[in-house]
């Protein structure tokens, strides 16, 4: 075996690693593309309404306290299958009502348990936000959370 590498040698080796490193990142953009086309998300449309409760869950940043399909902090409860857990994922007018009853009566004031703030939101933004998590609940989540109570 030769000890020296020659010029050719030097450019084959960079030229095919260049080609199978393309290939390879364009072969993943493409398994990309389609997951997030046809898996991904949820085959309901994205509605105004989801729209809005995306921009409550940003204003508020509940994400600070709250994870949704594992991302956010740990310091509350996971939500991105909160309507499961309460039963009224295919009734947007009881989970309107459920999350409504919930985030009024924060913070609950039992001792030794975090405390949600009150946020003092209109009856159309938490409607909206019971739509997002209704939409966010019926996404492939893969899996997530673990166990039912998130």
């Amino acid at each position: 075996m030769r000890e020296v590498m020659t010029k050719t040698m030097a450019r084959n080796i960079f030229y095919g690693g260049s080609l199978f490193f393309i290939l390879i990142f364009v072969g993943l953009t493409a398994h990309s593309h389609y997951y997030i086309v046809t898996k991904s998300t949820a085959s309901m449309p994205l509605t105004d309404s989801v729209a809005r409760g995306k921009r409550v869950w940003e204003i508020n940043a509940c994400i600070n306290c709250h994870t949704l399909h594992g991302e956010g902090a740990y310091f509350a409860p996971e939500v991105g299958n909160v309507m499961t857990r309460w039963g009224v994922l295919d009734s947007p007018d009881d989970a309107f009502q459920a999350l409504k009853g919930w985030i009024e009566a924060q913070p609950t004031g039992i001792p030794g348990r975090r405390q949600m703030p009150r946020f003092h939101l209109s009856d159309e933004d938490i409607r909206a936000l019971s739509d997002f998590l209704i939409w966010a609940d019926k996404t492939d989540r893969q899996g997530w959370p673990p166990n039912d109570a998130g």
